[in-house]
């Protein structure tokens, strides 16, 4: 069986361990986790291909990996479609309002007989899987309610003036199904926290054992995670329904992961409102409550 092949950033660091640190291939082999006869390797094809060190500033990660791998053949079952420079799109992700359906689009554009998304969303999966593996969180139905407001605000445009405001979007997801409810509001402020809380709650129908938000200051006055403080209001809030509140810890995304992709998507919608009192026009599907 083939040998797996060596992603572009251990080959990178291959090439800069060797001619920058003058590091030998078992000391290499050492410090990055592989074979020494993988670090061999790596510098054959690099030598035979005649690069050199330090390696083009314009030289991507594909295109790197296309000249080493050039005659080494294609994987069982793969098209020989050209890919994404995947470390460009795993950065580009990280911006607000930027997804794999955005990133995707690009990539046909750019390569029209290129593959399909589901196909290079799975190719991207498996290039992500590669850099650090990450605990699977497993959610009971009905265990835990991520909330916060989405990171950009977004134009509400009034139908009769045509006025455009700013609006916040509260977000709130079920950690079992990503049963999302998102609604308007003009501000983050106490009043509009707990009634988006409310009805969230009325929407689903029911009530978590935990309401899990990212440390907002208009929820949490201090964030930490044995002993958050809390709201006062937002105590009462939990003591009513019964429920427990437990802040996401400070720093750490995936304590949230759920919220994050709603959270984008709520945050690149544009809404307008009609006379009946009802968002319209909103890319994740749901009505939106006018806030009074």
């Amino acid at each position: 069986m083939p040998a797996e092949r060596v992603s572009m950033r251990r080959i990178r660091e291959i090439l800069r361990l060797k001619y920058e640190a003058g590091a030998t291939e078992r000391a290499i082999a050492r410090s990055i986790g592989v074979a020494r006869s993988t670090v061999a390797l790596t510098l054959e094809r690099v030598a035979a291909v005649r690069l050199g060190w330090p390696l083009p500033v314009t030289l991507t990660d594909r295109v790197l990996e296309a000249t080493l791998y050039a005659s080494a053949g294609r994987p069982q079952g793969s098209l020989g479609k050209p890919e994404s420079d995947w470390t460009y799109v795993h950065r580009e992700l990280r911006r607000p309002g930027v997804t794999r359906m955005l990133l995707w689009e690009e990539y046909r554009q750019a390569e029209p007989d290129g593959y399909g998304y589901s196909r290079w969303c799975e190719l991207y999966r498996a290039w992500e899987g590669r850099l650090s593996p990450t605990m699977r969180q497993v959610h009971p139905a009905g265990e835990r309610m991520f909330v916060d407001y989405a990171g950009q605000t977004i134009e509400v445009i009034d139908g009769r003036s045509g006025e455009i405001r700013q609006a916040q979007i509260f977000v709130a997801v079920m950690g079992a199904s990503s049963y999302t409810y998102a609604e308007a509001s003009w501000t983050q402020t106490l009043p509009d926290w707990i009634g988006s809380h409310v009805r969230a709650l009325a929407f689903m129908g029911g009530v978590p054992a935990q309401l899990v938000p990212d440390n907002p200051k208009v929820g949490v006055d201090r964030a930490n995670w044995y002993e958050p403080g809390l709201n006062r209001t937002y105590l009462d809030l939990a003591t009513h329904y019964r429920t427990a509140i437990l802040p996401a810890r400070p720093r750490k995304p995936r304590d949230k992961a759920k919220s994050l992709p709603q959270r984008r998507l709520g945050s690149r919608s544009a809404c307008w409102w009609s006379s009946a009192g009802f968002w319209r026009g909103c890319a994740i599907g749901a009505s939106f409550r006018l806030p009074s």
